[in-house]
């Protein structure tokens, strides 16, 4: 058969990350870690085995998809309206904040100001991705209410960053008309989204008593709804997922059905990370050193001391600092925006690679670093 080196190649990958993990977490470290090391063990960058880079891309791809889908049903936008409700205004604030902050820093080292832009959005954006994980790892020590905030703030600044995005990616092709037809994928699919929305509870309850069809369902409607909104209206394709899943209504069925798609969400996840390692090239990123060190100084400076003081102006959440720290990353969209640029050739490969390094290196740093944050302190911060 054809497909047994590539099949071959995704076991191995797999038990190599089972491996990778269980050495990360000896060392106090989280798996995500491991996963990123192996990811760069298996690049075309450094010397060994040489993993499939498409296959390794679509896997990942898949899992980011499902894990998107099922974030979005997980959210409640009126419960968060409800109970974090400064978080409306507190993510916008801060995106706007860290992009400005960011570009001013990069042009000031000779980057044109719309790349300079992009740049300074690819910095404010967090990872979904890592944020999940954040919430979801049993070494973790923050609360249901800073979870909620977390992913809540996430949701709100990839919203933001979408709009932000359309404006500048539009001055970057430098085609006015991007713009329109760019709004009317977005509201078409919106409406398709919400009709699917309204449709797909009702079929899902007449499977339900029948699991395998159920789970193919579950699984099957969170990749159409996002292939269709990426194919058809344009919509990139972690965005679509999550709008899928966003416009879901909450209920027992849907539950049932975000239940079916956590193994697989959990499994793909992990070529997530492994994709992220397989990218980075040493080589470039020695050249581009500086830049990794200016990237994750303005994640720093510029994204967490504002998320930090917002937040706690807000009141938002019950630990703060420890909502800071989790968001301190940059992650999935943070991509899109870094392809349009090297393919515009509005950046130089070390800059590009150095931004890639500045995702790896952020998340492991910030599912460390938001374990340590002094839980009674920030308690205490929060409600002096």
């Amino acid at each position: 058969m054809e497909s047994a080196p590539s099949v071959l190649e995704l076991g191995a990958l797999l038990v190599a990350a089972v491996a990778a993990g269980w050495l990360a977490r000896r060392v106090g470290l989280p798996a995500v870690v491991g996963y990123l090391v192996l990811g760069l063990a298996v690049s075309p960058f450094t010397p060994g085995y040489v993993a499939d880079r498409h296959q390794l891309q679509l896997l990942a791809d898949v899992g980011v998809v499902l894990l998107l889908f099922e974030v979005g049903i997980e959210v409640d936008l009126w419960r968060l309206r409800r109970e974090h409700g400064q978080i409306i205004w507190a993510a916008p604030v801060q995106v706007v904040t860290t992009t400005a902050i960011s570009a001013a820093v990069v042009m000031a080292l000779g980057i044109d100001l719309v790349p300079a832009v992009v740049l300074g959005l690819a910095i404010a954006l967090s990872s979904s991705v890592a944020i999940v994980n954040i919430t979801r790892s049993r070494r973790r020590t923050t609360d249901p209410p800073t979870e909620r905030a977390m992913l809540g703030w996430s949701v709100v600044q990839d919203v933001t960053g979408v709009i932000l995005a359309a404006i500048v990616i539009v001055a970057l092709r430098g085609r006015s008309e991007t713009l329109v037809s760019a709004l009317i994928g977005f509201a078409a699919f919106a409406a398709v989204a919400i009709v699917t929305a309204l449709l797909l509870p009702r079929i899902l309850r007449q499977v339900r008593q029948q699991p395998d069809l159920f789970l193919l369902l579950s699984v099957g409607s969170g990749l159409v709804i996002a292939g269709v909104g990426a194919v058809v209206f344009g919509v990139p394709l972690a965005l679509a997922a999550f709008i899928g899943g966003l416009v879901i209504t909450e209920d027992p069925v849907s539950r049932d059905a975000r239940r079916q798609l956590l193994p697989f969400r959990d499994l793909f996840a992990v070529l997530f990370f492994v994709a992220i390692g397989a990218l980075i090239d040493p080589g470039n990123l020695a050249a581009g050193a500086s830049w990794l060190a200016l990237f994750v100084g303005l994640i720093v400076a510029a994204k967490v001391l504002p998320a930090y003081v917002l937040a706690r102006v807000g009141r938002i959440g019950t630990r703060p600092l420890q909502l800071a720290v989790g968001l301190g990353q940059v992650g999935e969209f943070s991509f899109v925006l870094a392809a349009l640029l090297i393919a515009a050739g509005a950046i130089t490969s070390p800059v590009y690679v150095a931004l890639i390094a500045a995702v790896a290196v952020s998340i492991g740093v910030s599912t460390i670093i938001v374990r340590m944050v002094p839980v009674a302190a920030d308690t205490q911060t929060a409600a002096g």
